[in-house]
């Protein structure tokens, strides 16, 4: 049977299959971040160097996801979920095997792809399967994804130590099992497809909102200025300003995007009780200061600080899915490719520029710059709309589902 939770109306176990590929691909992703050390030493990379691998990364999973949401919302192609986790994998694995600077940078957008790949279709489906409270139920599918790039990291820094960089091949191993279950789940999955996915019924102009859409994008994007900023640039703060080991420096990673992951969890709750903008003015007010405690901490306590900071920019991320899929409620695929890809892309454009201006002026200045995006975010974030009313793509799947229960028992 499609088990539900009886207050939110939940799939139980697609949600789990979604959220546990969200983790495993991003899992790759998160991976990169934790790599820069190790290449650094080891190619002699400067910081500019090393943040263009970021954004190669970050163009690679990002720029294309809205091609990929316009396909699917014409078409529907549940197959690229369980291809995400497989070349995001592949990916990191060559990444550590590559010889050169211009094959790790290819690897690196290998792995880009396949977090491309996954995002359009795996947002639809969350949203598919989630009951009224749908930034409650993304947050679900979000904490995966948040979960899987803060143990990036946890996997790949001891295989770097264990085995070198040729350590990475090991991350084939979860990464494609987890394909392995995608693919077996498809069949269940798609008994959440609906009209609206396939191109039958879509939602008319009048519903859709650019203009707000537009503004939701500038607030992402800024957001992600901050986001990437911190993933590359904290464990070279550690290591190179407060003089922790490279291991330390990604633990410092990990606990940053773990604070993240329990950020997402109320963050999602919290917008469904008080708004989506109520909590995305809270998250962009409450950032500035934790990043200047982070500048003015000793190592202890600036791993506090990394958590809390982590903690308010990653916790509006399901938020900003879900105000996104709102404010286009026919085009879910397009939304999540821009609202997760095109804008967070778009944000990390600011690695390098901010590896730039730690070359010339030390990573403290490139901190410093990071403190004061979150304000330039609430000014665009002020001039949202206080809410708004969607069609429920979701409720439509869900309609579907139980008709078909009786046929597709399990």
């Amino acid at each position: 049977m499609l088990s539900r939770t009886g207050t939110g109306g939940v799939d139980r176990r697609a949600m789990a299959t979604l959220s546990a590929g969200h983790l495993f691909t991003d899992i790759a992703q998160g991976s990169i971040p934790a790599l820069l050390p190790f290449l650094i030493a080891r190619d002699h990379l400067s910081y500019a160097a090393a943040s263009a691998l970021v954004l190669g990364a970050t163009i690679s999973s990002s720029v294309i996801q809205p091609v990929f949401g316009h396909v699917s919302d014409r078409l529907s192609l549940p197959w690229l979920m369980p291809l995400g986790p497989a070349l995001g994998g592949l990916g990191v694995a060559l990444a550590g095997l590559a010889p050169s600077y211009g094959l790790t940078f290819a690897a690196i957008v290998l792995s880009g792809l396949g977090v491309a790949a996954f995002h359009p279709e795996g947002s639809r489906f969350a949203n598919y399967v989630s009951g009224a409270r749908r930034a409650s139920g993304m947050s679900l599918f979000s904490v995966g994804g948040n979960v899987g790039f803060a143990l990036g990291p946890v996997l790949v820094t001891p295989l770097v130590l264990a085995f070198g960089l040729h350590g990475t091949v090991f991350v084939l191993i979860p990464t494609w099992l987890m394909a392995a279950v995608l693919v077996r789940e498809l069949p269940r999955l798609r008994l959440f497809r609906t009209d609206v996915e396939s191109g039958r019924v879509r939602s008319s102009a009048e519903h859709e909102a650019w203009g707000p859409f537009a503004l939701l994008a500038g607030v992402i994007a800024l957001r992600s200025f901050v986001y990437f900023g911190l993933v590359t640039f904290i464990p070279l703060y550690f290591v190179d300003v407060l003089h922790t080991s490279k291991a330390f420096g990604n633990s410092a990673l990990t606990a940053m995007l773990l604070g993240g992951a329990l950020g997402t969890l109320v963050g999602g709750p919290l917008a469904d009780r008080f708004g989506r903008r109520t909590v995305l003015i809270g998250s962009m007010l409450i950032l500035p200061p934790l990043i200047v405690g982070f500048l003015l901490s000793g190592p202890v306590l600036a791993l506090v600080f990394a958590s809390l900071a982590g903690a308010a920019t990653i916790a509006t991320f399901a938020v900003t899915i879900v105000m996104g899929q709102e404010f286009l409620p026919g085009r879910l695929g397009v939304s999540a490719g821009v609202t997760i890809g095109l804008s967070i892309g778009l944000g990390g454009v600011g690695a390098p520029l901010l590896g730039l201006l730690g070359d010339a002026s030390g990573l403290s200045a490139v901190f410093e710059a990071i403190a004061i995006l979150p304000l330039l975010a609430l000014v665009l974030t002020l001039a949202l709309p206080q809410g708004r009313s969607a069609p429920r793509a979701g409720a439509t799947a869900r309609a579907t589902a139980r008709r078909r229960e009786t046929a597709t028992s399990r």
